[in-house]
């Protein structure tokens, strides 16, 4: 037997018939005052009115705008009714005005005879196609640039008047731009992948917490937080993003894989370290996509019950980001939209998802008192946004897709103030402080929104100074992250001041740095070019740097006399894979190791390790 909540009406007669009789004497009341008693004659008094083209009309143009809104769009999107999409795009209550299913307390609108048990009859909807308009698309709405400040607020009981009272206090706005440091960074993660120094746990494949260190001291700019002490014991501390991220997107695209407990490069990690960093990054996103190394869910601390039976009732983790990225697919490019209207878009639009099949299983702190199913009003965002919080922030935005703006978590959202045995909480996980993102040149190339990697420009602000003396003096507070750009190539004097060094320099275009990317970080935050000398020395020093290239590692091969390096380097098969160094010695790049290797033993010659030099023997076959 079908209950009457998933009634699917086909007809408006098979609706109407499907009521009580005190249910329809309530909706004929809105049509007239003399009311048969009979059901039959019921179902027709309102089947006639609803039949006639002109009274249709005219009780369409009784309804208020919102109700015509939410007809409009179950005549052209979806015959059932959609409270929570039609919540998020309209932003008001709609007065429904059906009846229950006891047909007592309830007073209908006029709504209510467009609406049958939540559904509109498919005949009705066909009659209605003739004169309704279609609903207005769902879309974003832009801020313009993020603040600069956030407002948070604080209370503090006073003894004296047994009050409390209320402290608002603002803190700066955290803005990131991703594209220019996700290119270096993916870049040079892989070359700290390629020392071995990258250590995981062999069951989770998750970095160590000496890993993340190191890979964070390597990234430009620095992790999204920096290291931080907690102010008190329910202060939450936020701990690696980028450097948790990093590790797993590069193993799910198959670039780098686990060797015991170290990661190391794979022969696709060696190639994408000679591609262009925006073509390994957008294989990366393709393969995080469709990962399920990690549910990302997973790192909403405070959410319990993911684990155990709670697991089985978790929902595909590629289903949910393919609903995340359809939604961001449809956002503007190079404007900023807060995160909260991003993620009322994605209801306005139909781009839901779930993350569990049963929120039972999902608590706070406590499985039965804390059960997220006693607020069901509310699991969107508690449930589904702190997925998508952490989706964004963690892998959207460490791959350079997205800018952000953000503030640190603690406090950052009162969504949850009032579920159960949240009373030492300070969020709910720690992302929690995103408010705002923008979708860059990278982002709109992965996404699809263009066919070409269109870079994005650097937004100027006015905060530096360079003088011709090498200085760069800061103007204005400078953000973290600036500041770490800035000691890549300079050295601080003092407060507001570093000096330019050639040395520094070097050094971070030795460690893949583009003097291009440096150039335009000066110009875009000084609002000016350099001054003269300086853009020399920046040309004469790409010039100098340029004239030695770095081809990679090599092996060094020592031969017993001149005669045979010269049979080896000089033989058919071997010339096009080694070189002559000095008289005695052979040089093997060592992409080509392993032929030269395999060649070698044909002619009847091995290679040998000196001994006592504390290196241990290599097996051949390991090699090869």
């Amino acid at each position: 037997m079908r209950r009457n909540d998933e009634f699917q009406p086909q007809t408006l007669r098979e609706s109407l018939e499907s009521y009580t009789v005190p249910k329809l004497r309530r909706l004929a009341g809105l049509l007239t005052s003399d009311l048969p008693k009979r059901k039959a004659e019921l179902v027709g008094v309102i089947q006639e009115m609803m039949d006639d083209t002109a009274g249709l009309r005219g009780l369409w143009r009784r309804l208020e705008p919102i109700q015509q809104s939410v007809a409009s769009e179950m005549v052209y999107s979806s015959s059932r009714l959609d409270e929570i999409t039609y919540r998020a795009k309209y932003g008001e209550n709609v007065d429904l005005g059906q009846t229950g299913h006891s047909g007592r307390a309830e007073n209908p609108s006029l709504l209510s005879l467009f609406l049958y048990n939540g559904a509109m009859p498919y005949d009705l909807r066909e009659r209605l196609k003739e004169f309704v308009p279609r609903p207005r698309a769902a879309g974003v709405e832009t801020t313009g640039d993020p603040a600069t400040t956030f407002p948070t607020i604080s209370y503090e009981y006073d003894r004296s008047t047994r009050e409390s009272k209320q402290h608002t206090t603002r803190i700066p706005v955290i803005r990131c731009e991703t594209e220019r440091n996700a290119l270096y960074d993916v870049h040079a993660v892989l070359r700290l992948i390629d020392t071995g120094k990258v250590r995981v746990s062999e069951k989770t494949r998750r970095p160590a917490a000496a890993s993340m260190k190191a890979i964070a001291k390597i990234l430009q700019g620095g992790d999204f937080f920096p290291p931080t002490k907690a102010a008190n014991r329910w202060h939450t501390v936020p701990g690696p993003i980028k450097a948790f991220a990093w590790p797993l997107i590069l193993q799910s695209a198959g670039l780098a894989k686990t060797f015991g407990n170290k990661l190391q490069l794979t022969p696709a990690g060696k190639r994408a370290l000679k591609s262009p960093p925006q073509q390994v990054i957008r294989k990366a996103w393709d393969s995080w996509l469709k990962t399920k190394l990690l549910d990302e869910f997973n790192r909403v601390h405070a959410i319990k019950g993911q684990t155990g039976k709670g697991k089985r009732n978790m929902t595909s983790v590629p289903s949910r980001r393919t609903a995340i990225v359809k939604a961001l697919r449809e956002c503007p490019t190079h404007e900023w939209f807060a995160f909260d209207e991003f993620s009322r878009f994605m209801r306005a639009s139909g781009r839901r998802f779930e993350v569990s099949r049963n929120l039972w299983t999902l608590y706070i702190e406590d499985s039965y008192y804390g059960c997220l199913m006693y607020d069901t009003p509310k699991r969107w965002h508690i449930v589904q946004a702190r997925y998508l919080l952490a989706f964004l922030f963690e892998y959207v935005a460490t791959m350079g897709l997205i800018d952000i703006a953000f503030i640190p978590p603690s406090e950052a959202r009162k969504d949850y103030g009032d579920l159960w045995g949240v009373e030492d909480v300070d969020c709910l996980s720690q992302y929690d402080g995103l408010l705002y993102l923008r979708i860059n040149g990278l982002g709109s190339w992965c996404l699809g929104q263009n066919e070409d990697y269109i870079p994005s420009s650097i937004e100027v602000q006015k905060i530096l100074k360079v003088l011709p003396n090498f200085d760069v003096v800061a103007i204005k507070p400078l953000p973290p992250r600036d500041v770490l750009f800035l000691e890549l190539f300079s050295e601080q004097t003092s407060d507001v001041v570093w000096k330019i060094q050639a040395t520094n320099l070097i050094k971070a275009l030795e460690d893949g740095h583009s003097l291009a990317d440096i150039e335009a970080f000066l110009k875009a935050r000084t609002g000016d070019g350099l001054p003269n000398n300086v853009a020399v020395f920046f040309k004469n020093l790409h010039e100098r740097v340029s004239q030695l290239v770095d081809l990679g590692p090599a092996r060094l091969i020592k031969a017993q006399d001149a005669i045979l390096a010269q049979l080896v380097t000089n033989d058919s098969r071997l010339r096009s894979l080694c070189m002559l160094a000095g008289e005695r010695h052979i040089v093997v790049p060592q992409s080509a190791e392993r032929a030269f290797r395999r060649i070698l033993r044909d002619l009847g010659y091995g290679l040998s390790v000196p001994q006592g030099n504390g290196l241990s023997h290599q097996v051949e076959s390991d090699i090869d």
